[in-house]
């Protein structure tokens, strides 16, 4: 089932073009990535998909609702990246506040119990740490029982541990029932959480697939290298028909190829008696398949 439906979303600015082609469908019970690089458009997007923001073209459904329509209120839970409390502002006034805002809201001491906020409560905004500010930002956009949750940078500015922390509640928010759009511009942590990823670059849609399957556009290449055990003649492993090429560096040896590169080289390396000491097998991940479907440079991203 598909719960958002965006077709030919458009968007400006002044003169400034933030959303120019957008065009991406949403299934039930997934977490989907808008991944892309600062200023690609991605929050717009969602504040698009939300009814924060008019588009200037295109066509958005939600939950077979418009935009804006007051239902969607207690069924789109929201998570913005500037979004802010006051300062003084307990934990607890916040969940007690947000609950007002619905008819039947969620418990929001559960909430609390759950995303490790208890001992919390007592606790000024001011002086949450970062992935203390996440979590409770998660609680509140969980307050109505929402349907669809939007995180827009979630985990911008913590450090790795208060990362994978958040990694784990958001998989947890979607173990709820609640489909997930993750808007994000690490590529590690879409790899890690994304059942999907739509790549946004300049305001369009570059791709639209499962991290393995943007991976497997670009991902003809390997690269092996290791440290042999005793010296090795190269040609033995240039004959190899997944053998592309064989570069030596220093003591160390990369073999380029494809196909069933590890297990010809690993079977050959076998044969002569020779170990892979510092064995190191380079793949392509998601970030490098971003830059060359986009054809940025990774400082870019």
């Amino acid at each position: 089932m598909t719960v958002i439906d965006v077709h030919r979303l458009r968007k400006r600015y002044g003169e400034t073009t933030a959303v120019a082609d957008v065009s991406l469908a949403v299934e039930a019970g997934e977490i989907f990535g808008i991944l892309g690089p600062n200023g690609a458009g991605k929050t717009t997007t969602v504040e698009c998909i939300a009814g924060l923001r008019k588009p200037d073209g295109g066509r958005i459904g939600v939950l077979g609702r418009e935009p804006g329509d007051p239902a969607l209120r207690r069924l789109v839970g929201v998570q913005l990246q500037e979004s802010r409390l006051p300062e003084k502002m307990t934990v607890r006034e916040a969940l007690e506040l947000f609950s007002a805002f619905y008819r039947d809201p969620a418990d929001w001491r559960g909430l609390a119990a759950e995303l490790g906020l208890t001992a919390k409560l007592r606790a000024r905004f001011g002086k949450l740490s970062g992935g203390q500010r996440q979590r409770l930002s998660i609680a509140l956009a969980l307050l109505g029982n929402p349907r669809v949750a939007i995180l827009d940078e979630l985990t911008t500015g913590l450090d790795p541990q208060a990362r994978r922390d958040t990694w784990d509640l958001v998989s947890a928010v979607r173990d709820r029932g609640v489909t997930v759009v993750l808007v994000t511009h690490f590529m590690e942590e879409a790899e890690r959480l994304c059942d999907r990823v739509a790549l946004i670059d300049a305001g369009c849609v570059v791709a639209v697939d499962t991290p393995g399957g943007l991976v497997s556009r670009v991902a003809a290449e390997q690269r092996i290298r290791f440290r042999p055990s005793v010296p090795v003649d190269e040609r033995m492993l240039t004959a190899l028909p997944a053998v592309d090429a064989v570069v030596r560096h220093g003591p160390q040896l990369e073999v380029v190829g494809h196909g069933d590169l590890v297990q010809a080289v690993a079977a050959t390396l076998a044969a002569h008696d020779v170990v892979a000491l510092d064995l190191r097998i380079e793949r392509v991940g998601l970030d490098e398949a971003f830059v060359r479907l986009t054809g940025r440079g990774s400082r870019e991203v």
